[in-house]
């Protein structure tokens, strides 16, 4: 068996003790992003697992919308990154 040589660590625990994996991410092809995928995202590269630059290029993300998934989830949690729960948790 051979492992891919990483940068970073290999996994990284969360707060929560589950564990989250490079395998974990969603795909760099990704198109439609659901909120486990963005909040595996944001997971990662919180935790360190990979570097923000890194996820925005692999993910072709802004750096504006990357943090707005990262602002909504300190705010609101996981469940304001659905797109039908936008408008509940939006600033008026």
């Amino acid at each position: 068996m051979f492992l891919k040589k990483v940068d970073g660590p290999r996994s990284v625990t969360l707060p929560d003790g589950t564990i989250l994996t490079h395998a974990d991410l969603p795909a760099a092809d990704t198109r439609r992003w659901v909120a486990s995928r963005k909040a595996a995202v944001v997971m990662g590269v919180l935790y360190g697992l990979i570097a923000k630059d890194e996820a925005l290029k692999k993910y072709a993300l802004s750096e504006e919308e990357f943090d707005g998934w990262c602002a909504a989830i300190v705010d609101h949690g996981t469940a304001a990154l659905k797109a039908t729960k936008l408008q509940d948790y939006r600033q008026p």
